[in-house]
């Protein structure tokens, strides 16, 4: 199945501890049904100093589950279908506008 949310979407958090915020996917996991946003699920790890970095605590994003995240169009969350154009293509669109992602 073709993936809902790709890296480099903008997306808002709807559900857990960082609802509300907004970031840029930087990374997705799909297997594991999970994504990694910029700025968002911020944790804090405590980290050996290493020959090639400092040691200390280290503030770091963490993955966030698919279905705590939605696509922001013109501000709000929507969500994502599938079209298939006349030409054959495949492609996303939001549910809210019907604009093409």
């Amino acid at each position: 199945m073709a993936a809902k949310i790709k890296k480099g979407d903008k997306v808002i958090v709807i559900a857990g501890r960082d609802k509300g915020k907004t970031g840029e996917v930087t990374r997705v996991l799909p297997k594991e049904n999970k994504a990694f946003v910029q700025g968002v699920n911020v944790v804090k790890r405590h980290t050996r100093p290493t020959q090639t970095e400092q040691g200390g605590i280290i503030e770091k994003e963490a993955s966030i589950d698919l279905s705590n995240i939605a696509i922001v169009e013109d501000g709000k969350a929507t969500r994502v279908g599938f079209k298939i154009k006349d030409d054959g293509s495949k492609v996303r669109y939001a549910k809210r506008s019907g604009k093409e992602l």
